[in-house]
Formats: C-alpha cells, structure tokens, sequence
C-alpha cells in the first residue's frame, strides 16, 4: 500500500472513530490497511470507544485534596453521572490522581505523562477507565499551594470520603497566630456559601463589572427610569454586585453585620491577618 493510500485511510479512519493520528497510524499498519479491523483493534484496545465518548457533557464527578506539610493539592476529575462518581473503579482511580496531583504541583499537562501504580500513563489509564465503565471522564482542573508565605487550608462539603467531596474551598492566610487557626477553616467554610469571584475588587475581572453595568441600565431603562436616575442607580448596584462577589467585602456567614475584612482585622493578633489566595472547585460547575 503507497504512502498516499495509507494516509487516505488514516484520515477515514479518524473521521469514524475520533481517534489521533499516531493510534490510527498504528492500527492500519497493524491491520494492512483493513478498515474494519483497524476499528475492531481500536475498540478492542478502547481507544476508539472512549473517543465516541469525548463530545459527551460530564458535569457530575468528584473533587479531591490532598495535604503534606502545609502544601494542598486540589483537583476535579468529572464523570457523566453521579452513579459513577459512586463507582468502586472511579474513586480508587481518583485517589491515585488526587496523589499524583500533589506530585505534580497540579500541572495537568505533566500529570498525563505521569505514571500511574499499573506502569500505564494516566492519559492511557484515562482511556482505559472510559472503556471499561462505558461513560466520558475527565481530569477537567486542578491547582497548587505551596508552603511560601502563610498557612493553608481547606474545607470538603459533602464529603463522599475522607479529603473527597462536591465543593472543596482553600484558602491561604498570612500573619496567623497559633490560637487563631480556627478562622482558616470558618473562611473555607465562607468560600463554599459564598461563592466570590476574587478577592477584592481590583481583581475583579473588568469585563465583569462592565456586562453587569450594561444588564444593570438596560433594565433601568426598560423600567422607564431615565439620564442621571440611571447613573446614580446603576452605580449603587454595581456597588453591591461587587461587595457580593469579592470576597473580603462580603457580609460574614456567621454574622452578616459584619464583612469578611472585619472578622480579619478581629482575628490579627500582632499584624493584620491578609488572604494571599483562595480557591473554590464545586463539582461541574460552568461545564
């Protein structure tokens, strides 16, 4: 077979089971240019019908953490449903990633490349998990922090397992004293309620505030409200939008009166207590 008919058939080859070229290449070389067989050793390998399976939505899954020496690992490994996320196969798959993870530094780009305890890499044991449970799984995101600069800490809501859950929140705090630790946690647990989208308001995104104002007046005007009525009223409400979405000018969970900057300055002991970062995974969300 020329050069030219075998690319001819890795191309249909692709274009019927969604499979890259490297593994197509493989599989007409290794079936003589047989189509069929090319498709049946695919599937029989589970390349092929994992692949079906990548256009599939998969906002169910779990979220893990994993801990050492004030260093936290987060990641999201998604399923389509939550019957697997209960699957004996997938937890103890998730595990493994979830410690890989923390290796890794939360590089998912180097966790694929990673060897799995089975010898295969988790790219290829990714395909095999697929195959075997018949469902779209991914590793969708993760992230790192490191032991630099302040302490730690997390909270699992709906905890499945131990350190695995729906909505995992860290946070990372500087200037802590050792008999005021406990406010790590209470700012996890905050995280979770609450949902902010950054920190304070310089690190809001602009094109945020700026399509929230655009709603914010279109709707002031089909209100009948006009020229600086709108002004001022859109001004206060952009206020509010990002008193609710940052977190430190959020109202506190446990104390609405109060702003998640007053419980810091309450809780600093010496020097004033400062979020450096935070992070919030809940499970499917924005898939």
């Amino acid at each position: 077979m020329s050069d030219k008919d075998t690319l001819q058939n890795i191309k249909k080859l692709r274009e019927l089971t969604g499979v890259g070229f490297k593994d197509c290449k493989i599989a007409i070389d290794e079936n003589n240019g047989d189509l069929e067989k090319s498709i049946d050793f695919l599937r029989k390998k589970g390349i092929a019908k994992a692949s079906k399976k990548m256009n599939r939505t998969a906002s169910e899954g779990l979220v893990l953490v994993h801990e050492e020496k004030n260093q936290i690992s987060l990641i999201e490994i998604n399923s389509e449903t939550d019957f697997v996320a209960k699957n004996k196969d997938f937890i103890i798959f998730c595990k493994e990633i979830s410690e890989l993870n923390f290796k890794v530094k939360g590089d998912l780009n180097q966790l694929n490349e990673t060897k799995m305890k089975s010898g295969s890499m988790v790219k290829d044991a990714l395909v095999d998990l697929i195959a075997k449970i018949g469902e779209k799984i991914s590793i969708r995101r993760a992230k790192f922090f490191d032991d630099k600069d302040g302490l730690n800490f997390y909270y699992v809501h709906t905890q499945v397992e131990n350190k695995i859950g729906k909505i995992i929140s860290v946070v990372k705090l500087s200037n802590v004293s050792e008999d005021k630790k406990d406010i790590g946690n209470k700012i996890c647990m905050h995280i979770t309620a609450s949902n902010p989208i950054s920190l304070d308001r310089k690190d809001l995104d602009k094109n945020i505030i700026k399509k929230e104002t655009e709603i914010i007046k279109e709707e002031l005007i089909n209100s009948g409200k006009k020229g600086d009525i709108i002004e001022k009223i859109s001004k206060g409400k952009i206020n509010k939008f990002i008193a609710d979405n940052t977190l430190i000018n959020q109202a506190w969970i446990m104390d609405p009166k109060k702003t998640v900057s007053d419980i810091l300055k309450e809780s600093s002991v010496n020097s004033q207590i400062k979020i450096i970062d935070f992070v919030r995974f809940k499970v499917g969300e924005g898939v």
